[in-house]
């Protein structure tokens, strides 16, 4: 049996109040909704589950409070193997909470109390060296600190170890952190907030691409939802499409889809073979409700 390659997530947990919904209401307006649930959420949570479930042995870096969801999600983990021995337990703040509406499209709303996952340190990071040693692939996004997440890079970077970087919610990176990176996957909101440049096609996204690498970061894909994926690297331009679906909720596809991407380049699978790959479980995941109750195994996209 082949040895499962080594993922090192460090990122944000949650967990995701949901409503569904006929439509989104309008400010100051009350409309009665669908069914509520509790889903363990969480953008590195998230991305942590989906290459824990696609065939990763992965170790997760984050902070939860010492609360009822903390303790909830932190079960959840060690139930999904995942390596749980530098997720923090924070006494003086409460877990991270999304409140996420849900419309009848499987389009969604999103807003985030990041609780803990605020109180992430580089402190944290430092006293984890031993998990970036292991790790084949790192992979991070922005739901914890700026200085965190610049600092998790610089050291991969020093160490020569491969980040990937998510970089969502959508904000400006620090230009020097742009180096550190081996891959960069953001979706056409994210990549117009760091390029200024809106991508509509795929001329637009190719531009967009260069502009990435300029800044230093040798591997651009854009996620550009039903469409696929753009794909800018030394092996491989153009977009790669995917399967079109009925959509159920849209909720953790950009985080299935890098779980998944992460495994597959730590298996060493070219290119085109891992963005097929991370692509075909997103398909599968917005097929579903919720976040990581909608998370495939790798038995599923056999």
């Amino acid at each position: 049996m082949h040895q499962k390659p080594n993922i090192l997530v460090i990122g944000s947990a949650n967990m995701d109040m949901v409503i569904q919904s006929d439509h989104f209401p309008s400010p100051g307006e009350t409309i009665i909704g669908g069914e509520f649930s509790l889903i363990p959420g969480g953008k590195g949570a998230n991305q942590a589950v989906a290459a824990a479930r696609l065939g990763g042995e992965v170790s997760f870096i984050s902070q939860l409070g010492k609360d009822l969801f903390g303790q909830q999600n932190l079960s959840n983990y060690q139930q999904e193997g995942i390596n749980t021995s530098h997720i923090f337990l924070n006494p003086n703040k409460p877990s991270g909470v999304a409140l996420i509406t849900v419309d009848k499209s499987g389009e969604n709303t999103i807003i985030v109390a990041p609780g803990a996952n605020e109180a992430l340190s580089i402190k944290d990071i430092h006293n984890a060296i031993n998990l970036f040693e292991i790790a084949d692939i790192i992979l991070i996004q922005l739901e914890i600190q700026m200085p965190v997440v610049c600092e998790a890079c610089r050291m991969a970077f020093d160490m020569g170890k491969q980040i990937i970087l998510n970089p969502a919610p959508a904000t400006l990176i620090p230009e020097a952190t742009y180096p550190h990176l081996f891959m960069i996957t953001p979706n056409e909101t994210e990549t117009e907030i760091m390029t200024g440049l809106k991508v509509s096609n795929l001329q637009s996204a190719r531009e967009a691409c260069l502009k990435l690498q300029e800044k230093g970061v040798p591997n651009v894909i854009i996620t550009m939802g039903a469409a696929g994926a753009y794909v800018h690297t030394s092996e491989f331009q153009g977009i790669i499409p995917t399967e079109k679906v009925e959509v159920k909720d849209t909720t953790a596809a950009g985080d299935t889809f890098n779980g998944a991407l992460a495994v597959a380049l730590a298996k060493k699978q070219g290119i085109q073979e891992a963005v097929k790959f991370a692509l075909k479980a997103a398909t599968l995941s917005v097929q579903r409700f919720g976040a990581q109750t909608s998370i495939p195994f790798s038995t599923e996209l056999a």
